[in-house]
């Protein structure tokens, strides 16, 4: 496996944890909500739904999150080789590791840290389309371009 199929395959099991472990929230909060209908009521019973429901949608913001980051990741071909920085590219710039593909956490694969970037981000979009030896400035640091691949 290279270093760029580790990578992917490190973020696309991240995300499928997370996928998961929302559905199991998501499913649990309706248990409740179901199980509290049957043995309370009043206003105290209507807040605890209420709240339930909140929790509810913004787990399924997460979730949402989680599938289309997946989507995403899922669209990144590994093997494509580009002189320029693309989408799934890997690019070196003074000492940090970008994987071009989605605002994801950073990750240590093989002892290296590698930071995910989305191409929208601003260091990514100003990264999209460069090649080695250029120099991009996002917010007063510069960074040039040592690797792509």
């Amino acid at each position: 496996m290279t270093f760029k199929q580790k990578i992917l395959h490190h973020h696309l099991t991240l995300l499928q944890d997370k996928i998961d472990v929302y559905r199991d929230m998501i499913s649990g909060l309706a248990d409740d909500a179901q199980n509290d209908a049957k043995s309370s009521a009043g206003d105290k019973h209507e807040t605890a739904l209420s709240m339930m429901h909140l929790e509810q949608e913004k787990l399924s913001a997460k979730l949402q999150e989680a599938i289309h980051f997946k989507e995403v990741l899922g669209k990144i071909d590994v093997s494509a080789e580009s002189r320029r920085v693309i989408m799934g590219s890997l690019v070196k710039t003074n000492g940090l590791q970008l994987f071009i593909s989605a605002a994801l956490p950073k990750i240590t694969i093989d002892g290296v840290s590698v930071l995910a970037l989305s191409p929208l981000s601003p260091l990514g979009s100003q990264l999209m389309g460069k090649q080695i030896g250029d120099i991009v400035e996002v917010n007063g640091s510069k960074f040039e371009i040592e690797v792509v691949s």
